[in-house]
């Protein structure tokens, strides 16, 4: 009968337990010196710093949402592209663009007022005409007769 061995399985797991809890310490400790330090915080530059896997960061939720938030402020905004001035327009020409626009916009307001006036005018005719019963009043305004086509 052979001998039973001792069971030191929780000095592993203790052992992993610390192992695993150094890990975490240092990749914050480097998330921390990256962060003060302004450099780009990336999961590359993490793992780098803090001597561990990239792959292990992507596992940890916490960190991979803080290295996801501090990237984002730590990038520099995106520039929006200067228009060169020889395609930039002049301030007389903006100010011609606007006395066009504002002369157009008159010009359609005029005719819509005139189109009220108009529409206010036939259905005050209309209104009036079955009122007051008109039978000449049709549907559809008179037609004049075609013209035959062809020799008559």
């Amino acid at each position: 009968m052979k001998p039973m061995q001792a069971d030191n399985s929780r000095h592993l797991i203790k052992a992993a337990q610390q192992r695993a809890e150094r890990t975490r310490r240092q990749a914050l400790s480097a998330l921390r010196r990256l962060d003060a330090k302004g450099a780009p915080i990336t999961f590359e530059a993490v793992a780098r710093e803090a001597g561990v896997s990239r792959s292990w960061l992507y596992t940890q939720d916490d960190l991979r949402a803080a290295i996801s938030r501090l990237r984002e402020r730590h990038r520099p905004p995106t520039p929006t592209p200067r228009t060169p001035d020889s395609q930039r327009a002049s301030t007389t020409s903006l100010l011609r663009r606007l006395e066009a626009a504002t002369e157009r916009i008159q010009r359609l307001e005029q005719a819509n007022r005139q189109l009220r006036e108009a529409l206010a005018q036939a259905l005050g005719a209309e209104r009036t005409a079955r009122v007051l019963g008109d039978p000449t009043r049709n549907d559809t305004p008179e037609r004049r007769a075609a013209k035959p086509i062809g020799p008559c």
